[in-house]
């Protein structure tokens, strides 16, 4: 049987990017790269590999997903570190409203502006499973140059002030 798709394109083709989508084209597709970063709770720095994909359906929104490797000394997978998935909302005046979840019990509104190449997004409302790490607030900032996405990520959490936490430099994968 045949499925009718109401956008005209069939499941392998690229839906038409809906308007409101325009201040973050060029983040669509996938990024990869390695960043650095720290914690006052943790016992020192470290070193990650990261890889971002940003995708749509033809709808104002995107579809995001992270996910990180925490790197020995070498530069080499040690193991899997952070996950994420979620939705970008875009708005018509630009405004960003995203839906950030973890596996590790952590669920963030987020909320900001995309402009010029660059998203900045701070925390509207951190919801917790019963076992999560107690986190607070964060703010993460996206910013495209060229084939270049720079990832920072601050974050207040277990007691801490909002603070650095992660930064990456990001290239375009596909």
């Amino acid at each position: 049987m045949d499925i009718p798709y109401p956008d005209g394109h069939g499941p392998d083709e690229a839906p038409v990017p809906h308007a409101l989508l325009a201040p973050v084209l060029g983040f669509l597709g996938t990024w990869n790269g390695r960043g650095q970063g720290g914690y006052p709770t943790l016992a020192g720095d470290f070193r990650y590999a990261q890889e971002v994909t940003f995708s749509h359906d033809g709808r104002p929104f995107l579809r995001y997903e992270a996910r990180a490797w925490l790197l020995d000394g070498d530069g080499a997978p040690l193991r899997p570190a952070a996950r994420e998935s979620g939705w970008w909302r875009l708005q018509p005046d630009g405004r960003v409203e995203a839906l950030i979840t973890q596996p590790t019990g952590i669920a963030e509104i987020a909320v900001g502006q995309a402009a010029d190449g660059a998203v900045d997004l701070s925390t509207h409302d951190v919801a917790l499973t019963p076992t999560a790490k107690d986190v607070t607030a964060t703010r993460r900032r996206y910013t495209l140059t060229d084939d270049t996405l720079t990832f920072v990520h601050d974050l207040a959490a277990v007691g801490q002030p909002l603070q650095h936490h992660l930064s990456a430099t990001l290239h375009r994968k596909r």
